[in-house]
């Protein structure tokens, strides 16, 4: 069973191998022919072609949203009812 096993997943694993040489994405060159298109040439080589790298912003938080989560929260439950409903299930 284990030897099966091993087998099974050596061969998969090969199989994914030759695979990988059959992989053609578009705009890209192959693992054996093929050639990059201009447009990932120049983002490779980050020339004028390319597009300007951007950098994430952090949203800040919104005050009044946050209050109305709090307040929702405070009447959705309280500690006794979750208490209550754990001891329902432990039952």
């Amino acid at each position: 069973e284990t030897k099966q096993s091993f087998y099974l997943m050596g061969g998969t694993i090969i199989a994914s191998g030759v695979f990988t040489f059959f992989v053609n994405i578009k705009g890209h060159a192959g693992l054996i022919s093929g050639q990059d298109s201009e447009e990932v040439i120049a983002a490779y080589k980050k020339t004028a072609g390319a597009a300007p790298a951007q950098t994430l912003q952090v949203p800040e938080p919104d005050v009044e949203a946050a209050k109305e989560i709090d307040k929702a929260g405070s009447e959705a439950g309280s500690a006794a009812e979750y208490n209550e409903f754990i001891g329902h299930l432990q039952k």
